[in-house]
C-alpha cells in the first residue's frame, strides 16, 4: 500500500513511517513533495475532520492511480475552555502559529483554573482517500490533564504541558517511543491499520 501524505511536515512523514513499523503495517509513506508538493490549503472548515478532508482532496489530483492520500488535523482540547484552543491549536497566540507564544498563552489562560478542572485531550482524526475517492476517518484521542508550568525538552506544542492519564510525566518527559505508543494520532494510526487490515 502506498500513501501520500497531505502536508508539507517533513517530520510528520517521518512520524507515520514509524507508526507503521511499530504496529507492524506494511504500508510505505510518501511526502507530497514527491508528487509536486502539498497545494494551499485554507484550513476553515470549523472541525478537525473537515480539516482533514480539505487536505486530503487538496492533493488527491496528484497521486499515481492505485494510491492512497492520507491527511491528518489535531488538536488540544480543555474542558475549563470549551474545547479550545481545538482546530486552532496552532493559531492560538495569533495567526503566525508560533508554538511557543501557543503555549504560553495556554498557561497564561489556565493560570487560575483549580486542578480539578484542568482536564484536556488531544484529538487526531485521519482522512484516508483512495485514488479513485473513497474515503474513510479515523478518529484517535488522548486524555490528560495540564500542569501549571512547563516540562520536560522533547516534544513539540503543547506537550511540555500535557501529562496523559495514568501518567505521572508530560509528552515532552516521556519520550518519542512512549508518546507514540499513548498519542492520540498512534490511536487514530491504529484503528486506520485495523480498517486496512480487514478489507
Amino acid at each position: 500500500m502506498r500513501i501520500y501524505l497531505a502536508s508539507g511536515n517533513a517530520h510528520k512523514v517521518e512520524e507515520f513511517r514509524q507508526l507503521a513499523s511499530d504496529t507492524g503495517f506494511a504500508v510505505e509513506v510518501f511526502s507530497a513533495r514527491e508528487i509536486g508538493g502539498m497545494p494551499p490549503v485554507q484550513e476553515d472548515a470549523g472541525t478537525f475532520a473537515g480539516n482533514a478532508r480539505k487536505k486530503a482532496r487538496a492533493l488527491l489530483p496528484q497521486v499515481p492511480p492505485g494510491a492512497w492520500v492520507l491527511a491528518d488535523d489535531s488538536g488540544l482540547c480543555v474542558d475549563a475552555l470549551d474545547g479550545a484552543p481545538g482546530v486552532e491549536s496552532a493559531y492560538y497566540a495569533g495567526p503566525l502559529g508560533d508554538s511557543r507564544a501557543n503555549l504560553a498563552k495556554l498557561v497564561e489562560t489556565m493560570q487560575a483554573v483549580p486542578e480539578a478542572r484542568r482536564g484536556a485531550h488531544f484529538t487526531c482524526v485521519l482522512c484516508l482517500v483512495a485514488s479513485d475517492g473513497r474515503e474513510q476517518v479515523f478518529e484517535g484521542i488522548c486524555p490528560g490533564r495540564l500542569r501549571r508550568e512547563p516540562r520536560g525538552g522533547g516534544g513539540f506544542g503543547y506537550d511540555p504541558l500535557f501529562v496523559p492519564d495514568e501518567e505521572e510525566k508530560t509528552f515532552a518527559e516521556l519520550g518519542e517511543a512512549v508518546k507514540n505508543r499513548l498519542s492520540h494520532r498512534a490511536r487514530a494510526w491504529q484503528r486506520l491499520a485495523a480498517w486496512v487490515r480487514g478489507n
